[in-house]
């Protein structure tokens, strides 16, 4: 089953990869306080288009690389500026 999330790029200066970083927030279990949680997944970029700042949806697909295991699918909102 293929996974997606939305994120922010953090970096594009690596080749044909962004840096992704992905907030989801949840309750904790125990106090009941929404915490935000984040985590940066490297995503494939084939054509080099995506900046940082760029709101963008990524997919889970086969190993791309060692730690690359997603592709970004579309643009959601452009970078502002």
């Amino acid at each position: 089953m293929k996974r997606a999330m939305q994120g922010r790029v953090v970096s594009d200066s690596a080749d044909k990869t962004v840096t992704v970083n992905v907030e989801r927030r949840l309750k904790h279990p125990l106090y009941g306080k929404v915490v935000t949680l984040s985590k940066r997944y490297l995503a494939h970029d084939e054509q080099n288009e995506y900046k940082v700042g760029d709101l963008v949806e990524i997919t889970s697909s086969r190993p791309i690389s060692r730690r690359k295991r997603f592709v970004v699918t579309r643009l959601l909102e452009k970078a502002r500026g």
